[in-house]
C-alpha cells in the first residue's frame, strides 16, 4: 500500500511539472503567436541545479532524477 501511495505522489508531482511547462508554452504562444523554445532550456537548467544542490548537501542522487 505504501508503494502505491508513493507512486501516486510521484505521478502527481511529475504531472504538475508537465502542466506548468505546458501552461508556460500556452501563455507565451497565446500572447506572442510564436513558440518560444527557451522553456525547455530553463527546465533543464533547473534540473541540473537541483542535481548539483542535492550532491552539494550530500543527499542521494536518485531523488533529483525522478
Amino acid at each position: 500500500m505504501t508503494e502505491f501511495i508513493q507512486h501516486t505522489i510521484n505521478g502527481l508531482s511529475l504531472g504538475s511539472i508537465y502542466a506548468l511547462v505546458a501552461l508556460g508554452y500556452t501563455m507565451v504562444f497565446g500572447v506572442l503567436q510564436l513558440i518560444n523554445f527557451a522553456h525547455g532550456e530553463v527546465f533543464m537548467a533547473g534540473a541540473f541545479f537541483g542535481y548539483y544542490m542535492s550532491r552539494f548537501f550530500g543527499l542521494d542522487e536518485h531523488p533529483s532524477f525522478w
